[in-house]
């Protein structure tokens, strides 16, 4: 029997398995401390427990890990410094059961600010204002310098949270795409206006946020060769956002390179993509990146797994394809149905590899015994397959 860690990395060589592997995504891939009192903690939660110890225990582990160091509050994720605090300025609040932020960035005569809020009962961060409301506030933001994103790199955490995974699992390279960092920045709105009707100009954005991922990629596949990465971002070029020609252009121009510079380095390249995928999957083919998720079932994708594993599975790990609307909410039996078409779908033929996973994970404090049961049964299955 292979070891966990063993496993996933035949899984991404294209080498024989054991069995499927099976990740739980966020549960047990964001590092987290359930005996941490921080009251926005949600992971400290009673419910929470049996759910992490299950994925500690019993599933491949793949940590999600940022290379950037020091990272702060503004939209960029970008270090602190000298040249960056002439143009942002950040501040942090509580307000009742929430934690606020503000951006403010000054630039070319404008002042543009962003706000988010974290609820105590919610692990996620809304923005509540985002920080380009037009063209004009867009122009203004291309104005400043790219000293004022530079980023403080480090691998290190990566490295000892290796070590300490041991052969229970792997650690992925966690990073956006120079799509996720611009459209992040609007609006869902505006930035698609935006995008159709001003290609040139949003071009300009994205290379400004490609030169400072591209530079981080290049340093950290170099510094951790071998290793995953996952690239989140695509699915703002996806329909019905855009049409299949600017997933061309808004996509594959920047992040096949990155793809490149991964690979240069032995490593791994995960596309993230949520939602309908059937109109840019040969898109996505063209980058020859190593893997692909989350692969959405209808109604929330487009594509049935069967179909991206028979016509790309010989080029992709494909990881899914399992909806986490349905580990919240569908019965066991009908669960059970649901996983059991997965694993089908998802080793059926001669393709490269295949990782049961969810498409995300829950996000309150509490765990039904549903959920904790549907999780159960996504280990069950794949260990005797």
């Amino acid at each position: 029997m292979l070891t966990r860690r063993q496993r996933l990395m035949a899984t991404l060589r294209g080498e024989p398995v054991d069995r499927p592997a099976v990740c739980f995504h966020e549960v047990g891939g964001f590092v987290v401390d359930p005996a941490d009192p921080d009251p926005y903690n949600i992971y400290n939660a009673p419910d929470w427990r049996p759910l992490l110890q299950l994925a500690d225990e019993r599933t491949d582990l793949i940590r999600l890990m940022s290379p950037v160091r020091a990272r702060s509050v503004d939209p960029t994720g970008s270090a602190s410094g000298p040249v960056r605090q002439e143009f942002f300025r950040d501040e942090a609040w509580e307000e009742g059961d929430c934690r606020m932020t503000r951006t403010t960035v000054t630039v070319a005569g404008r002042t543009m600010t962003q706000t988010t809020r974290r609820d105590r009962e919610l692990d996620t961060v809304w923005t509540t204002e985002p920080l380009l409301k037009d063209t004009d506030d867009l122009k203004a933001y291309l104005k400043i310098p790219d000293e004022a994103f530079a980023e403080s790199v480090d691998v290190s955490p990566l490295e000892a949270e290796e070590a300490e995974l041991g052969d229970r699992g792997i650690v992925m390279v966690d990073t956006e795409d120079p799509l996720c960092a611009a459209a992040a920045m609007f609006s869902m709105e505006e930035y698609t206006i935006i995008a159709l009707t001003e290609p040139a100009l949003f071009h300009q954005l994205l290379q400004q946020q490609a030169r400072r991922i591209h530079k981080r990629t290049e340093q950290v596949s170099r510094l951790l060769p071998g290793r995953l990465w996952r690239i989140y971002g695509p699915e703002y070029a996806s329909p019905p956002y855009l049409p299949p020609r600017l997933f061309e252009e808004y996509v594959v121009r920047y992040v096949g390179p990155m793809v490149r510079m991964i690979q240069a380095h032995g490593g791994f390249a995960r596309i993230h993509s949520h939602g309908r995928l059937k109109d840019v999957l040969d898109h996505i083919a063209a980058m020859e990146p190593d893997a692909l998720d989350p692969i959405e079932p209808p109604p929330q994708g487009d594509v049935e797994l069967g179909y991206v594993r028979q016509r790309y599975g010989k080029q992709l790990v494909l990881f899914g394809n399992i909806e986490i609307t349905d580990v919240e909410n569908l019965p066991p039996d009908q669960f059970e149905q649901k996983v059991k078409q997965a694993l089908d779908e998802g080793t059926a033929g001669n393709g490269r590899g295949f990782v049961l996973m969810p498409s995300a994970a829950p996000y309150g404090r509490t765990i039904s015994s549903t959920t904790m049961r549907n999780y159960e049964t996504m280990v069950r299955l794949a260990e005797a397959w």
